[in-house]
């Protein structure tokens, strides 16, 4: 593959946490929740009653005739794009829409569109079914009206692996940039599956916390606490990031900010069970060297992750192991953190987002805490800081890393500037 420099010049986020990049990043920092009680009529049907909403709702940010003809996935795909168009500068740049590319994923699709459709067949029959049913809930719905809102004219591709779909959303645009096939991506993941259905569904597999009840008095944003000893499943979350990737030639002849580079990633597969990893993090671990290898990166300048990390009781300690494997002796140097401590777990959005507060460490040279850590288990030896932390000066590189069901492993490595 041809050795095209990659760099991130824009980007766009709409989280649990902030209704932009900047509320957004400034919250990770604090360690600030955005978990906390739903307030929907269903809710006390259902065996889980926190989540976590979104700061800012998409209908305080577009116009309401068309944000009607979008799923909710949609929305906040199109509030991050947005965003991350604006900030990239490309508008008016003469970019050619043939070398323009979009790359945004979801792990479930319009789920909402599908059921509230679904209900309405049942109750009022087939008739009274919205003809744009279809469109809305198609899984590749918001990569193709990101796609319209912004003439992209070159590969137009929504990748589906679960909880991982986000950053292979990252890694598919980087491939689309090194072939040649585009100058800029617009990539990233959105998620709104904040429902009773899917929410049901995760609480009865036992991958949702059983603390998030509310029925025990605790208080909600306690309840997200990656690799402490209390954890016993993720909350969920919602919302949607993006990032503009661009080639560095195209970057600079243009003058751009450069947040980033985007220095390599790896995919890999465990083929070990649909919904449990890989417990010895075999898959996740040949992800990450993949992206390493690719990026052409010293393992010794790997200072920061922001490492996947649910709150799974499993999971957590095979990402543990997974640095260990890739980092060897150089992982005590490096700075782990689960934003989800604060967010949730935005399921295909996840990576994206991640990535947003990855780019963003690199670029402030800061890594955000991880929160509710009151007791580090202790099969997880890794630097997980409770409060901010400073990263070095000099050449650093950050990884995201996202595994999703069906045993999906995605890393992406990226580099200061």
């Amino acid at each position: 593959m041809p050795s095209t420099r990659v760099v991130v010049t824009g980007l766009g986020a709409t989280s649990p946490v902030g209704g932009d990049v900047a509320s957004t990043w400034q919250a990770m920092l604090a360690g600030t929740s955005g978990v906390g009680y739903l307030d929907d009529d269903w809710v006390d049907t259902l065996p889980v009653r926190i989540g976590g909403r979104v700061a800012v709702e998409p209908s305080e940010v577009l116009e309401r005739v068309k944000a009607r003809r979008w799923d909710r996935s949609t929305q906040f795909a199109m509030v991050a794009a947005d965003q991350a168009w604006a900030d990239s500068g490309l508008e008016g740049s003469g970019l050619e829409p043939e070398r323009l590319g979009v790359a945004v994923a979801s792990g479930i699709g319009g789920v909402t569109t599908l059921l509230a459709n679904y209900d309405t067949l049942l109750e009022k029959g087939a008739r009274r079914v919205s003809p744009l049913a279809v469109p809305m809930l198609m899984p590749n719905a918001p990569a193709a009206n990101v796609s319209l809102k912004y003439g992209a004219r070159a590969a137009v591709h929504a990748p589906t692996s679960a909880c991982a779909s986000g950053n292979e959303a990252i890694a598919m645009a980087i491939d689309l940039i090194r072939l040649g096939r585009a100058d800029v991506v617009i990539a990233g993941g959105t998620e709104a599956a904040i429902h009773p259905l899917p929410m049901a569904a995760f609480a009865n597999m036992m991958a949702l916390s059983k603390t998030a009840s509310g029925d025990d008095g605790r208080d909600p944003a306690s309840v997200s606490r990656p690799w402490d000893t209390g954890r016993d499943g993720f909350v969920l979350g919602e919302g949607g990031a993006v990032l503009i990737l661009e080639s560095e030639e195209h970057a600079r002849a243009r003058g751009a900010k450069i947040y980033a580079e985007v220095r390599g990633a790896g995919i890999s597969n465990d083929a070990h069970d649909i919904a449990q990893p890989d417990p010895e993090g075999r898959g996740g671990t040949r992800a990450i060297k993949m992206a390493l290898r690719e990026g052409d990166v010293d393992p010794a300048t790997v200072v920061h992750v922001n490492a996947h990390a649910t709150s799974t009781p499993k999971g957590d300690i095979a990402e543990g192991l997974m640095l260990h494997a890739v980092l060897g002796e150089h992982v005590d140097r490096c700075v782990v953190t689960s934003t989800k401590s604060m967010t949730g777990h935005l399921l295909g959005g996840a990576g994206a987002l991640e990535a947003v507060a990855t780019v963003m460490a690199l670029h402030d040279r800061v890594s955000p805490p991880t929160i509710n850590l009151d007791d580090k288990d202790p099969e997880v030896d890794l630097d997980i800081p409770t409060s901010r932390r400073d990263l070095p000066d000099g050449d650093i590189v950050a990884l995201n890393n996202s595994f999703g069901f069906g045993g999906a492993n995605v890393a992406v490595a990226f580099g200061s500037i």
